[in-house]
């Protein structure tokens, strides 16, 4: 299993328009090519409007232990962190495949994986939370 470099962490600022200005593209579709241009419009709004940002600090002390196991490798509790995260929901900017890859952030007293999970992003280091289960994204925000 690849694991993507955590070397440094940029500012929230830098990431999120690196985001933008390099994944915010909507790619053309099938889909898309049929539907009218304000429909295509609004599916990219609405998939815009779903990646916000939350400050480091404002985390649950589980990502924390998660982004400490992603910056030095592992070990991982579940054989599931570190795959490809396809991004299927159209949610993040749209990056080629193995771009994305998802990490558990432990939910306390369930017996399963849970809904929370850190998305990383390789070639700008951006780090995603999302608390349910991929519906929306925060950008991680190390700067405050």
């Amino acid at each position: 299993m690849r694991f993507p470099p955590r070397a440094h962490r940029i500012g929230a600022a830098a990431a999120l328009l690196s985001a933008l200005l390099v994944g915010g593209t909507v790619s053309a579709t099938a889909a898309d090519a049929a539907a009218p241009a304000s429909v295509v419009s609004t599916r990219a709004t609405v998939s815009a409007a779903s990646v916000g940002s939350i400050c480091y600090s404002d985390l649950p002390s589980q990502a924390y232990d998660t982004l400490d196991l992603i910056a030095s490798g592992g070990p991982f509790p579940y054989s599931q962190d570190g795959v490809v995260f396809q991004n299927r929901e159209g949610v993040l900017p749209s990056q080629s495949s193995g771009y994305y890859h998802e990490y558990t952030v432990i939910t306390p007293g369930s017996s399963t994986r849970g809904a929370r999970r850190i998305v990383t992003g390789q070639k700008t280091d951006e780090d995603y939370y999302t608390s349910d289960h991929y519906v929306t994204f925060d950008l991680i925000d190390f700067d405050c």
